[in-house]
């Protein structure tokens, strides 16, 4: 006979693995696309503009669809070349925090202002001086990583207005 002490384990157990599994699957990995960011308003708009003007190649790198599919995700390559637009502020831009940096590092590729951030494997590059950040993330495989912006730009500029 099992107490009724250690039914609320028995019960409970089966409740955290669900969790832990969904957890897990809602992770980002290459495979399965970026997590997907949620603009609004005008930044929704612009990454809806930005996602129609992509190009199909970045860097000899082909065009991929995203799982699940959205307008604020793209991907090329494999391992992927992974786009996220309406992502929040990066950190490092906070103004307070402890990760503020008013001299973080920046490059303009084309015309197109990009923070950009070392990552274990490659760089995560975002946009700023624009109406909604555009983050692209380059696996180190791509070295210079760099160079798949040059793609990306024009796209950028088209969909994406100057201005903070």
């Amino acid at each position: 006979m099992i107490s009724s002490r250690r039914r609320p384990l028995r019960l409970a157990l089966p409740v955290l693995a669900a969790f832990l599994v969904a957890v897990s699957c809602s992770s980002s990995d290459s495979a399965a696309g970026p997590a997907i960011p949620a603009p609004t308003g005008e930044a929704a708009r612009h990454c809806r503009a930005l996602q129609k003007a992509l190009p199909q190649t970045v860097k000899g790198l082909e065009r991929r669809a995203t799982v699940p599919a959205s307008d604020f995700t793209a991907l090329w390559g494999d391992p992927a070349v992974q786009l996220r637009c309406g992502v929040p502020k990066p950190e490092v831009l906070t103004f307070g925090s402890e990760h503020y940096n008013p001299y973080a590092d920046a490059a303009e590729v084309n015309g197109v202002t990009w923070l950009f951030e070392k990552q274990r494997d490659g760089y995560r590059f975002t946009t700023v001086l624009r109406k909604s950040y555009v983050e692209v993330t380059v696996p180190g495989r791509y070295a210079p990583e760099i160079d798949v912006l040059t793609g990306l730009a024009g796209a950028v500029r088209k969909a994406v207005p100057a201005g903070v």
